[in-house]
């Protein structure tokens, strides 16, 4: 149980692990960013249709 505490030393294929994280999140911020800017754009124009 202590180990899991103690800090872990990056080696190579951490720091390529960590390098697939940060695109993949930046990858997942942008597609959700995409859909909320759509859905926005969605409910402006349902909006104008309605009155």
């Amino acid at each position: 149980m202590a180990d899991r505490n103690t800090p872990k030393k990056h080696s190579k294929s951490g720091d390529a692990r960590e390098e697939r994280l940060k695109a993949a999140l930046k990858a997942n911020m942008a597609r959700r960013k995409a859909q909320a800017k759509a859905r926005a754009a969605s409910e402006d124009k349902a909006d104008k249709d309605e009155g």
